[in-house]
C-alpha cells in the first residue's frame, strides 16, 4: 500500500517518527512535507496530500498538525476525501468500518509529547503496538494514540 503523509511544523516530529514505522510494515511512503521544523501553513501540505490520495497516487493519507483539526479541515476540502481526525483507537477503527475514511488526521504535538512525558520514545511506543498493527496504517496510527494515551494517566 502507498501512504501519502504530510504535516505542518506542529506535526513534523511525529511525521518523521511515523515514516520509518510505516515503511517497516512494508508500505511505500510518499512524504509530501513539510521538511523541517520551521513554521509553515498547514493547508500548503494537507491539501496536496489529499489531492495525491484523490488522484490515486496514494492509497491512503495521513496528515498531522499540532491538533489535527486544521489540517483535517483542509484535507476535507478536496473532492473524494474523507479525512477523519482520530484521537483514540475506537474512532480510528469505526471511521474505516463505517465511514470509509481514506485519510487519517492526527495531532502531532499531543501524541508525541504524551509518549515522551511518560518515558517512551516514539520508536518504543510503535514497537509496543506492532502485534496489533495488522499492516494497516490506520490501525498503526490508532495504536500509537492508544499506547500514548493509555499510559498518560
Amino acid at each position: 500500500m502507498k501512504i501519502a503523509i504530510a504535516s505542518d511544523h506542529g506535526g513534523y516530529d511525529y511525521k518523521q517518527e511515523l515514516i520509518p514505522y510505516i515503511e517497516s510494515l512494508g508500505h511505500q511512503v510518499l512524504d509530501l512535507g513539510c521538511h523541517g521544523p520551521a513554521s509553515v501553513d498547514y493547508p500548503d501540505y494537507g491539501i496536496p496530500c489529499a489531492q495525491a490520495v484523490a488522484r490515486g497516487e496514494a492509497d491512503r493519507g495521513v496528515v498531522i498538525c499540532g491538533t489535527g483539526i486544521g489540517i483535517s479541515i483542509s484535507a476535507n476540502k478536496v473532492p473524494g476525501i474523507r479525512c477523519a481526525l482520530c484521537t483514540d483507537p475506537v474512532m480510528a477503527r469505526l471511521t474505516r468500518e463505517h465511514n470509509d475514511a481514506n485519510m487519517l488526521a492526527l495531532g502531532g504535538g499531543s501524541v508525541i509529547d504524551t509518549a515522551k512525558a511518560i518515558g517512551f520514545g516514539a520508536g518504543e511506543t510503535f514497537a509496543q503496538m506492532r502485534g496489533s498493527a495488522a499492516n494497516d496504517p490506520f490501525t498503526m496510527a490508532r495504536g500509537a494514540v492508544r499506547t500514548a494515551t493509555n499510559h498518560a494517566g
